[in-house]
């Protein structure tokens, strides 16, 4: 099974300076390791070139964020599975041989998440991706191990093999054949939640997603953009829209979209409240972005097969953590 691991860099100079050396310690017996730059303007290349020439590198015309450039790279990538590993990952001994092997063992397997825990706080999960993803009715993420800003501490109880609904692209493994079936990420995404969109999809076509606990990874996390940057909100908010009408059932899609958009507002207020206004126009903006793409989303909906009825594993995630102060997955009905 031949295996390519790829980073996506732009302007990532230090961050490569600082994780490359386990990656290529871990990796290399492995799999092929590439590094997928998105047309950086520091010394990134320049330094690979020097330090790391064992290394290909593959260079973007441009910086289409992280949906483009991988879309671009995957053009020029010949492998069976492809792992897509942020720049700010720091992988550990013997990472890729249990998730090699599911994908072995399980050919209906399409995508696998290993653990993600925080490379800030090594005893906990870190926010993106943790123990594995899932969605409430209306869409809003969250994790095994992460529930909104509440990160649990690692004491081996997600160490599992399960399935999941979605994979963080923060380390995402996916077969190429389904990846390029899927036609890559949707990149009018730009960033964040393009994965989510992707395994709908690809549940939406039968494949099933795994989570793969014997696999640990650590990441910094916002490395590109910080949790408190209102453009994170932005794409949040924007692109989790984008996925209810492109992957909802057709007897959800109207009632989930409408409560969901009335939930962001709440969401707005509550900004608000907390003295953080830039984040409420950041939902403002994501709305008239969603509306202004809504009908090109419509049309790409149609090209898409709707099989995944129950696809939420909780009716509201918001109701669940802060109506009923459920911070634990565990807790969560």
């Amino acid at each position: 099974m031949k295996v390519a691991v790829v980073i996506l860099n732009w302007n990532g100079k230090q961050l490569l300076e600082q994780f490359l050396p386990a990656l290529i310690k871990y990796s290399s017996d492995e799999a092929e390791l590439y590094v997928a730059d998105n047309n950086s303007t520091d010394d990134s290349i320049a330094f690979i070139k020097t330090n790391y020439p064992q290394l290909k590198i593959i260079q973007n015309a441009d910086n289409g964020g992280y949906a483009k450039g991988y879309n671009d790279a995957f053009q020029h990538i010949d492998a069976d599975i492809y792992a897509l590993v942020n720049s700010d990952i720091e992988v550990t001994k013997g990472w890729l041989t249990p998730i090699i092997a599911k994908f072995k063992v399980s050919k209906e397997t399409a995508i696998i998440q290993p653990k993600i825990l925080s490379f800030k706080d090594k005893t906990k999960f870190e926010y993106a991706g943790a123990g594995g993803g899932f969605i409430d009715a209306y869409g809003y993420p969250y994790c095994r191990g992460r529930m909104f800003n509440s990160l649990e501490t690692d004491k081996q109880q997600y160490n599992d093999t399960t399935e999941i609904f979605w994979a963080s692209g923060a380390c995402f493994f996916i077969r190429s054949e389904v990846f390029h079936q899927l036609g890559g990420f949707d990149e009018d995404y730009f960033a964040h939640q393009e994965e989510i969109d992707l395994c709908w999809r690809a549940r939406n076509l039968g494949a099933t997603i795994n989570y793969v606990g014997t696999s640990a990874v650590y990441h910094v996390g916002g490395a590109t953009l910080d949790e408190s940057n209102p453009k994170k909100t932005y794409l949040n908010f924007r692109n989790s829209l984008f996925s209810l009408v492109k992957n909802l059932p057709n007897n959800k899609l109207f009632v989930v979209v409408f409560i969901r958009l009335f939930l962001d507002g709440l969401a707005g207020v509550k900004f608000i409240l907390e003295l953080k206004p830039m984040h409420t126009w950041a939902i403002i903006k994501a709305h008239f972005s969603f509306y202004w793409y809504l009908p090109s989303m419509l049309k790409k909906r149609k090209h898409t097969t709707h099989k995944t009825t129950n696809y939420y594993h909780s009716k509201s995630i918001v109701w669940q953590y802060f109506g009923l102060k459920r911070k634990v997955f565990n807790e969560v009905e």
